[in-house]
């Protein structure tokens, strides 16, 4: 087996409990701002020790990016923000499980970008796979209760949670290749670190601007705010080491494997249920990421 898949299979595994942590600080006092905050002011410093313990162990010496890199790290930092943003929102307007799912047409949105504004073809199983996708969100968008219908504002934030993740891998894996020819992990942590750190000060300031005391409830609930960032880290680690080794359109499609622990984190954690409707959506979404990556070879 792979390297790279082997990393991004423990980074779907932890960013499933990072997730699974963050709608827990939503019960604890804590807006979505706050709970989005805790996952990058703790990561932040043990990003940047981990990136220094490497460069120490590995005898390189600290890069000094250029501005290709700046872009695309600074870039993919905004979209995982918001894209964080979104996801925590969306927690709150439908079950666990689905609301991640909705996150999952990731992959068809960079599809259908990819021939409309780079002109590159997408095969008969590529367009087959979306096809079957937008079945599968139309399923999960007409479950019944608060948030359902495909233009509700569950649609609407997990469409535009999945395409800023899906820009947020562009640019982290642009951003490691600028550090070339620094190995894949000292690439992938002094990345994490320097993103880390300008997303901490980004919604530090967002936060004091727009949620005036959010920032003292996230350090006042910081024994449950701590966890957050650590996993936030530790499963950043995981994703910038996949971008460093392979192509981020494959490990985006591999790291959906994440479903299959959301489903798991849903039933055993939240003792949600699904609806055989929203089951049947989460399936054929699953199975549209891999018509694509089947689509992709043809």
């Amino acid at each position: 087996m792979s390297l790279w898949v082997i990393v991004t299979l423990l980074a779907a595994l932890v960013q499933t409990l990072r997730f699974m942590l963050q709608k827990q600080l939503k019960g604890a006092g804590l807006s979505t701002g706050g709970a989005t905050f805790s996952r990058f002011v703790f990561g932040a410093p043990l990003a940047a020790l981990a990136a220094l313990a490497t460069l120490g162990l590995t005898g390189a010496a600290l890069p000094l990016p250029g501005a290709r890199f700046w872009v695309f790290a600074l870039g993919g930092g905004a979209a995982q923000v918001a894209a964080t943003f979104l996801t925590v929102a969306l927690f709150g307007l439908r079950n666990f499980a689905v609301g991640v799912a909705f996150t999952k047409t990731e992959t068809l949105q960079v599809a259908a970008f990819s021939v409309l504004l780079l002109g590159e073809s997408v095969s008969a199983t590529g367009w087959l796979a979306i096809a079957v996708g937008v079945a599968g969100v139309l399923a999960l968008s007409r479950g019944p209760g608060r948030g359902g219908g495909l233009f509700s504002r569950a649609a609407l934030y997990g469409v535009l949670a999945g395409g800023l993740f899906g820009l947020s891998a562009i640019g982290y894996r642009g951003a490691t290749l600028e550090l070339l020819p620094l190995g894949a992990f000292a690439r992938a942590i002094v990345t994490l670190a320097f993103v880390s750190l300008a997303q901490t000060l980004g919604m530090a300031a967002y936060l004091h601007l727009r949620e005036p005391g959010e920032l003292a409830r996230v350090a006042s609930a910081w024994r449950r705010t701590l966890w957050v960032g650590v996993t936030g880290v530790v499963g950043s680690a995981g994703w910038f080491t996949a971008f460093a080794l392979q192509n981020a359109a494959y490990v985006r499609a591999f790291g959906q494997v994440e479903i299959i622990f959301t489903l798991a984190v849903s039933a055993l954690v939240f003792h949600e249920r699904l609806a055989l409707r929203e089951a049947l959506g989460i399936a054929l979404v699953v199975a549209s990421l891999v018509g694509i990556v089947l689509g992709a070879r043809a």
